[in-house]
């Protein structure tokens, strides 16, 4: 088995600003949203002095709901974008920034999309690991009010898109590796969101693509069909 690198994948992260105090939540300390979901985020979003609470393990399936829990229903998906965009509002508004948010609901998430016009200092929060630990900030915040298990989704400035364009590029290059002779390409660890990606891209292409690993070493390998 061959392994693909993202090493000329170049991002540009920027270390994300602690949430201000007024947007901090009294959330369980460690709750995992997600095989990779950083136990720091976690962390940031409590509030000095609140009780800490046993560690909760969640993982959530590429397809499915977290394990155990029903599928959200669509009013229960509004609800959790209705809420995460009074968070991001607000966070928006202390750190003086622009944008304007959209909330979408499918496949079983909530999607934000927040977005500016072109110039604007959203870019500012745009950056890969900014956005993966506000998202997760935004997912406890969430729950924090729902009392639920959040999957939610946030998009910043397009950050998406750019991610999707990178995980096609690393599908391109395990394919190219195993039209070369490899039987089988192993790309590096990514969330259940990313494999779920991985797994439509791949299969568009005409290849299988399953899911190794455990927890935060869980990735996908893309084989010919």
């Amino acid at each position: 088995m061959t392994e693909v690198s993202e090493n000329d994948v170049t991002e540009t992260t920027v270390a994300p600003t602690a949430a201000p105090e007024a947007l901090l939540v009294d959330a369980p300390l460690g709750v995992a949203g997600e095989a990779e979901s950083t136990d720091g985020a976690a962390a940031v979003v409590a509030k000095p002095g609140a009780p800490a609470a046993p560690f909760v393990s969640v993982v959530a399936s590429e397809t499915g709901s977290a394990a155990g829990d029903a599928v959200p229903t669509v009013d229960q998906l509004e609800q959790e974008g209705d809420i995460a965009a009074d968070y991001i509002e607000e966070f928006l508004d202390i750190c003086d920034l622009d944008g304007d948010i959209d909330i979408d609901a499918r496949n079983g998430r909530a999607y934000l999309s927040v977005n500016a016009a072109e110039g604007a200092n959203l870019r500012v929060l745009s950056k890969p690991d900014t956005v993966t630990a506000l998202q997760e900030l935004t997912r406890l915040a969430v729950q924090n009010k729902t009392g639920s298990f959040s999957r939610l989704i946030l998009d910043i400035g397009g950050s998406r898109e750019a991610r999707e364009a990178e995980l096609a590029d690393l599908v391109a290059r395990a394919i190219e590796r195993i039209e070369a002779g490899s039987s089988e390409a192993a790309l590096p660890p990514m969330s259940s969101y990313e494999r779920k990606l991985v797994h439509d891209i791949a299969s568009g292409r005409g290849y299988s693509s399953e899911s190794e690993g455990e927890g935060r070493d869980r990735h996908t390998v893309i084989s010919a069909l």
